[in-house]
């Protein structure tokens, strides 16, 4: 199974070369079935757009992430491959769609993330909640996950689309809302152009009582941050109601990327995983190759 690399490595970073404890792994035949059900229904996965180290044990498993409302987004993150630019318009048959791969791939537990559309009058959250009532009257046991933008400009209107799906869809006693902080305040403006580290904080809040379902987030290590930082930022999510929490290693997608600052150790992972489960949070993922998808069903 041929599976391209999704790291540059012919960039320096600022650190020197990748080392020994990233590895990508690669794809089996069930990668291939994976790989085979996305393009037939003209799908887009975060998996391919945004370079995911994981992407090959994950197909392999017979998972992927579906990445909503296209595969162009409105802003320009620094640590982000999904291209930028003007996007098309919305696919109203998008849904349809990822409940036809969903039950093809024979998928139990989906998750669902976009690219921001600030293009859009509710963020494109109206195909959010269209794709739950689909999939699950397309299969009513289905476990749902969504990763949102923060829905700038429109996030009250959007938490109430989406929420009012949820319960249109009977889901509210399996589902994951996540929303990912990505980085530390104070590095927000270098790694997250166009994003607010407070109104990120403001959504996981306000989605907090909507439905019966657990808050997620995930922070990206190794651009910067400080170590009283990073417990900083696990602070003001369990304050704000997140039960949910995944830190792993920013590897740069291409040289026109953030360099990386550093390669945080395994053993340092670890010690942030401690941290973070003495203050609360009921789920943890800790490593270098994890991101807020990575065995999300567990």
């Amino acid at each position: 199974m041929n599976v391209k690399p999704v790291f540059d490595f012919s960039s320096e970073d600022n650190v020197g070369r990748m080392p020994d404890w990233i590895r990508q792994a690669f794809g089996n035949q069930e990668y291939a079935h994976t790989s085979k059900t996305i393009a037939q229904h003209a799908l887009n996965t975060v998996c391919e757009e945004a370079r995911c180290p994981n992407r090959g044990e994950c197909w392999s498993r017979g998972t992927a992430t579906f990445m909503l409302l296209g595969d162009t987004c409105t802003r320009a993150c620094g640590f982000c491959a999904v291209k930028t630019g003007r996007p098309d318009a919305l696919e109203q048959d998008e849904p349809q769609r990822v409940a036809a791969a969903a039950k093809a791939m024979g998928i139990d537990y989906i998750v669902l993330t976009s690219v921001n559309r600030d293009d859009q009058d509710d963020g494109g959250a109206n195909i959010f909640a269209e794709t739950l009532k689909v999939l699950r009257a397309d299969q009513s046991e289905i476990k749902l996950e969504l990763l949102t933008p923060d829905f700038h400009r429109c996030q009250q209107q959007a938490i109430d689309i989406i929420s009012n799906g949820i319960h249109e869809a009977d889901g509210d006693d399996f589902l994951v809302w996540g929303h990912n902080v990505e980085t530390v305040p104070r590095l927000y403006k270098r790694v997250r152009k166009g994003s607010s580290y407070a109104r990120s904080l403001d959504l996981l809040e306000k989605t907090i009582g909507k439905t019966s379902f657990e808050t997620k987030s995930a922070i990206m290590l190794g651009l910067g941050e400080k170590h009283d930082e990073v417990v900083n930022v696990l602070k003001d999510l369990r304050a704000a109601g997140v039960n949910r929490v995944a830190l792993g290693q920013y590897l740069r997608p291409t040289r026109y990327h953030l360099a990386v600052e550093e390669y945080i150790t395994p053993q340092q992972f670890l010690e942030y995983e401690k941290i973070a489960k003495e203050m609360g949070f009921g789920w943890v993922k800790s490593g270098p190759l994890v991101r807020s998808s990575y065995h999300a069903e567990d």
